[in-house]
């Protein structure tokens, strides 16, 4: 039997391999469950671990793979990880259908930028990356997020929304003037926007000036 964290944690890595393909990392997984230091974190997988629901992949940094979830857990496990650049590893049909959505332009994984409000064009992204609701796509401008898989002129799909809970990596618009994806956290009458890049700041706001946008849902790389 999980404890209420370990609960919420296995919840949290396997969330976000479905959303981007990688395991999350230990400062994101410490901001999504409001723990004070990376121990508290390092005892929770240890103790997944023990009890079968996620694996340790060897000579790989934040490799983890999800092999079960509780049975009331009605999300699929899912076991990519982190630098696993192999596609098609599910072969239902689902995978081979594509939607249209709108390409937004450009966000800034770093310091704000303008926000862009006008589709400047589409883009085709596999149907399995979207859910109900409106979606859209962005493409990446900055290093920021390196440390969650989002790197420079990469695309992100994002799902429509106006709320997230901690932890999820957003869309959030400034003072209705500048755009930037971060990690969310919010304490009390302030947002804080968390980098997933150690030689960047949080930024922190009060609560009015922060507007959610969306929150990720997908993550396209193209190999040059």
């Amino acid at each position: 039997m999980l404890t209420k964290k370990q609960y919420e944690l296995l919840k949290f890595i396997n969330r976000r391999l479905n959303q981007v393909g990688i395991s999350p990392s230990f400062d994101e997984m410490k901001v999504a469950l409001n723990l004070k230091s990376k121990s508290g974190i390092h005892r929770l997988i240890t103790g997944l671990e023990e009890r079968g629901y996620i694996r340790r992949l060897p000579h790989r940094a934040r490799a983890l793979e999800v092999i079960k979830l509780p049975k009331i857990e009605q999300e699929r496990p899912h076991k990519r990880h982190f630098n696993d650049n192999q596609n098609n590893l599910d072969t239902e049909n689902e995978y081979g259908k594509h939607l249209n959505i709108p390409l937004m332009g450009k966000i800034a994984a770093g310091m704000p930028i303008e926000a862009i409000s006008d589709p400047s064009n589409t883009i085709d992204v596999p149907a399995h990356m979207t859910s109900n609701g409106e979606h859209y796509a962005l493409k990446i401008d900055g290093d920021s997020m390196i440390e969650a898989g989002i790197h420079h002129e990469d695309t992100v799909v994002i799902k429509k929304c106006d709320q997230a809970e901690n932890g999820s990596i957003i869309v959030a618009l400034i003072d209705n003037q500048d755009a930037t994806l971060k990690l969310l956290q919010k304490k009390g009458k302030t947002v804080e926007l968390v980098p997933a890049n150690k030689n960047y700041e949080t930024q922190i706001f009060e609560a009015d000036r922060v507007k959610i946008q969306g929150k990720l849902a997908g993550l396209i790389r193209n190999y040059r």
